[in-house]
């Protein structure tokens, strides 16, 4: 697809239903990988299952990197693979009335500042938000009362190097876009009704939790899922215990009850 102004063309990987000869509802994904690394390959097993299961297109954005593309490089081009989908939507098979918009991790982020993105250039209608531990708010690296939780995969120390890589020396002061970390936009009102799936040993906990209350405080729904005990990208690390599986089907059921 074409990038961003000035900026490379953007590719998706796209699944679909075998068959699929009739408009139907896509999902545009984007990965995780602290803002730093990752690519769409990783969560093919999941986008696979999405295609089959709702039954719609999936397709999972390459987006660029940090240190070497900082914000708001990601989000551009989440939004340029958004743009996309729709002027291919006739090739595609795609409902452009229903696309919902998704990610993990730092791609859950992203999708977060695509939805506000897409709000106020009011070109495009994502109709639904699926966001997995998201990476909301850069103001968390400056919380040290998080160095002593026990997480596991995504540290303080982490986080504090992929925002810094994105941000540079502007991380947690005044000047954050709201594209770069999607916790910063102070209304929240006309969002998209969203899904919000975070485990209580999750980095991401307590900024996550915050966030889906301030939707729904901004009147756009928003249906939270709290796993105790679960730590950023578990049911990547164990796929197949039953809470990993029960946290997927909850997934697919908020993504089909929205599209």
């Amino acid at each position: 697809m074409p990038g961003p102004k000035g900026a490379p063309p953007v590719s998706l990987r796209v699944f679909q239903p075998t068959g699929l000869k009739t408009a139907a509802p896509a999902l545009l994904w984007i990965h995780g990988g602290g803002l730093i690394f990752g690519a769409p390959e990783q969560d093919d097993r999941t986008n696979i299952a999405f295609a089959r299961e709702p039954g719609i297109t999936v397709a999972a954005v390459r987006y660029r990197l940090g240190p070497d593309h900082p914000a708001p490089a990601a989000v551009e081009d989440a939004y340029a693979g958004l743009r996309g989908l729709a002027e291919r939507a006739d090739d595609l098979h795609i409902d452009i009335a229903r696309i919902a918009i998704g990610g993990a991790g730092a791609g859950g982020g992203i999708a977060a500042a695509l939805a506000l993105l897409a709000h106020d250039r009011a070109e495009i209608r994502p109709v639904f938000q699926l966001l997995l531990y998201p990476m909301l708010d850069d103001r968390t690296t400056t919380r040290t009362d998080l160095d002593t939780l026990k997480v596991r995969a995504w540290t303080p120390k982490s986080n504090r190097y992929g925002r810094s890589s994105c941000l540079g020396d502007a991380v947690a002061g005044p000047d954050v876009s709201p594209y770069a970390a999607a916790a910063r936009r102070e209304d929240l009102t006309g969002l998209p009704p969203a899904w919000i799936g975070v485990g209580t040993l999750d980095l991401f906990h307590d900024e996550d939790v915050a966030y889906a209350r301030r939707l729904s405080d901004s009147g756009v729904p928003c249906e939270l899922d709290v796993v105790p005990g679960a730590f950023h990208g578990f049911e990547l690390v164990f796929p197949r215990a039953e809470v990993s599986r029960e946290f997927w089907r909850r997934q697919a059921r908020a993504l089909k009850g929205a599209l």
